[in-house]
């Protein structure tokens, strides 16, 4: 016993509990744990006390009421989380946990880490920068579409170019725009509508990467670096209207343009028609008055030389000029009426253009369409149909030719044991078995006398 109370290492449970916690919070400041919340408690001064556990182990864990408030979901038991905390012990237990400071749905929290470092990396490439963005044009000649044929985004971003200025022709490349193979894709679209500018094949020279709303998951395709190096590579103004306008990918940021949906990117790349034709009733507007005041100033100027002539008094001088006069006059008149007239052909020229490309006119071609391949599949549904019909009689006719039915029509039998298998050879029965005869026409049970 005194070699005992000699011992200077002798702790207190206390002690030795608070050694432990100061250890363990100076080997482990900030960590990330992922792991399945069991055991939850939500007691009433707020805070919560759960268990994170795998298939292996579980820890202890306090998230207090000051940074529970923070939590964009309502945690419960078996979600899979994403946990951000110090290691402590509890002393008066002694019990090891965790205190947690933020806690995040597993899934979407680590794809938004991997988002903020690629955002991270791209920006210290010069990838966002503004003096690498390329302007849209006025009046493109051509847009491209990168999006998903089957969605609702191209509906909408048809509708409003066909709205806009509907004489503009649209290119479109149809990608898949979620799951593993949507990167590859629109990768390969862009790279695709890049090389076919290059040589001369494709006059596009703006280009809509578009696509409709869905979580970060859904949305992840075009958070990927390969597409984000694709845009940037491309050979024409790139204008991104993904998601709904919440969202924000790393397409946005490399884009030359972002809008905030497909629809606002539509409306982006192209100018308003009814604005363009009000332009166009402005100018000849103002080139009537400037042809107008022009007339007015040279039949002044010519007014005053005719004044100055009639003052010399030369009449031949007179005679000569007051002949010029009504020629420049006639010659004046003429000209003006024929820009006037070159002019307004140009405008009704255009104007009938527009007028060409009119949504109702397109409707009603589609509609004819439509009709024409609606008569063609019905006739090969019909078609089809009587085909299947005489395929079924001939196979009901080859089966009724094969069916035992017919053999037992023709007064045959046929006998089964007590296990309703056919017999063929005495082997299968005894004597005093119970045998079962089938005919065409019902059947009878008999008893075996004898076997020969």
């Amino acid at each position: 016993m005194a070699g005992i109370q000699d011992n200077k290492n002798i702790f207190s449970v206390s002690t030795l509990n608070r050694s432990v916690a100061n250890l363990l919070e100076q080997e482990y400041n900030w960590i990330w744990v992922e792991g399945e919340i069991s055991n939850l408690a939500q007691p009433a001064s707020g805070h919560l006390y759960f268990s994170l556990k795998d298939n292996n182990a579980q820890v202890s864990c306090a998230m207090f009421k000051g940074r529970n408030r923070s939590l964009k979901f309502q945690p419960d038991n078996g979600n899979q989380v994403l946990l951000r905390a110090k290691v402590s012990l509890y002393q008066p237990r002694g019990n090891y946990q965790l205190i947690v400071d933020r806690m995040e749905e597993a899934g979407d929290g680590a794809l938004r880490r991997q988002f903020e470092a690629l955002k991270a990396k791209l920006s210290a490439e010069g990838l966002f920068d503004e003096i690498n963005k390329q302007e849209t044009p006025a009046l493109p000649q051509c847009i491209a579409i990168v999006t998903s044929k089957t969605g609702a985004a191209i509906h909408d971003v048809l509708s409003v170019l066909a709205r806009r200025f509907p004489s503009i022709p649209v290119n479109i490349f149809p990608v898949p725009v979620q799951g593993a193979d949507s990167a590859p894709a629109i990768c390969k679209a862009i790279n695709l509508i890049s090389e076919n500018i290059s040589n001369g094949h494709l006059n596009c020279d703006v280009l809509l990467l578009v696509r409709g709303g869905g979580s970060l998951e859904d949305l992840w395709s075009f958070n990927e670096e390969s597409v984000a190096r694709a845009i940037h590579d491309c050979a024409i103004p790139v204008v991104s209207g993904v998601g709904h306008e919440t969202d924000v990918t790393i397409a946005d940021y490399v884009a030359d343009v972002r809008a905030a949906t497909p629809t606002a990117a539509a409306e982006t790349v192209t100018p308003d028609q009814v604005s363009w034709l009000q332009s166009f009733d402005w100018y000849q507007q103002q080139l009537s008055q400037l042809l107008h005041n022009k007339i007015e100033r040279l039949q002044e100027k010519t007014q005053w030389l005719q004044r100055r002539l009639q003052q010399q008094h030369p009449t031949s001088q007179l005679a000569r000029c007051t002949q010029r006069y009504d020629e420049l006059s006639k010659r004046l008149l003429r000209n003006t009426q024929q820009t006037l007239a070159t002019k307004q052909n140009a405008l009704l020229t255009v104007k009938a253009k527009l007028q060409a490309q009119n949504p109702i006119s397109l409707l009603e071609q589609k509609q004819q369409s439509i009709n024409y391949l609606n008569s063609r599949l019905l006739r090969s549904v019909n078609n089809l149909l009587a085909q299947k019909k005489a395929l079924l009689g001939n196979a009901a006719r080859t089966l009724n030719a094969i069916s035992p039915l017919q053999t037992l029509e023709r007064g045959y039998s046929i006998t089964l044991d007590q296990k309703g298998i056919p017999i063929v050879s005495v082997e299968q029965i005894n004597i005093n078995d119970k045998i079962e005869t089938r005919l065409h026409h019902g059947r009878f049970f008999s008893k075996v006398e004898s076997i020969h």
